[in-house]
């Protein structure tokens, strides 16, 4: 593995709303209208111009990304991404979640965004297992920034210790 690789990617523990970054993804539902989750809790963060702005969208198919201003977030922009419930592996789930990171990563690059931050997407109500789910981000996000140059740094954002966990078994296997 290219070691400047390992280098474009870290782990932070605790809120992706709090990341000073220029984008931080959402995992959205497809009516990009908020939910629970990562998803309540960074339109509650933006305020309520982002579910404004999210209803002209017109929702978003799973695997697909769509972009918006951050409001009142300390990330510039949000990039919306509808990662796959979990159907027992056999429903394409895992090209689907790589999808949604690799469409999240080509808006980062054409709006040139340089730091980027992800929440584990699929793992919580969508009930994708926390294990597959950190190996398939990491994959796609080290295969996406090779031979790239925006963005500069990935984030994987922990919300806590056992997915923090799964993404340090996951960069230590490089």
């Amino acid at each position: 593995m290219d070691p400047s690789l390992t280098s474009r990617i870290r782990i932070f523990s605790g809120d992706i709303t709090t990341l000073p970054v220029d984008a931080i993804v959402n995992a959205a539902n497809c009516t990009l209208l908020g939910g629970g989750g990562v998803d309540g809790a960074i339109h509650l963060a933006a305020g309520p111009r982002l579910l404004l702005k999210c209803a002209k969208l017109g929702g978003c198919a799973t695997g697909n990304a769509k972009i918006t201003p951050g409001f009142r977030l300390p990330a510039k922009w949000v990039i919306h991404t509808v990662g796959p419930v979990w159907h027992g592996g056999d429903k394409g789930e895992a090209e689907l979640l790589a999808a949604c990171y690799r469409n999240s990563l080509r808006l980062a690059r054409e709006h040139n965004l340089r730091l980027v931050a992800f929440p584990a997407i699929s793992t919580g109500v969508y009930r994708f297992p926390l294990e597959r789910a950190t190996r398939i981000a990491v994959q796609t996000v080290r295969a996406e920034l090779a031979g790239q140059k925006v963005p500069e740094q990935v984030t994987f954002v922990a919300f806590n210790p056992e997915a923090r966990a799964a993404y340090e078994r996951e960069l230590a296997g490089a």
